[in-house]
């Protein structure tokens, strides 16, 4: 298990900020709060904010033909099947 642990460490690169001391306070009491130390808690902040800032970035670049292909395919109704038809008949949660 130590072996494991060393070398996941190795793997490992560092990174450092300077924050403010109020901006420590309130990392801090977040990171206890969710039972997280400091490290953890702003590496999960760091790679949510990374992934959404990328999610929000994706360009796919197609052939005029392929965009029209799928322009198409969304642009037709959906298939009635007994998927959607039960899916259409529940009720979404958020109205309990």
């Amino acid at each position: 298990m130590a072996q494991l642990r060393k070398k996941h460490t190795k793997s490992r690169s560092l990174i450092n900020l300077r924050v403010s001391s109020e901006d420590r306070r309130l990392i801090d009491r977040a990171a206890t709060a969710t039972g997280k130390n400091r490290s953890e808690f702003m590496l999960n902040a760091a790679r949510f904010a990374a992934e959404e800032a990328l999610l929000d970035k994706v360009l796919f670049r197609v052939d005029a033909k392929t965009y029209d292909g799928l322009m198409a395919y969304l642009d037709e109704p959906p298939s009635a099947d007994a998927g959607l038809r039960t899916l259409m008949r529940t009720t979404p949660p958020w109205q309990g």
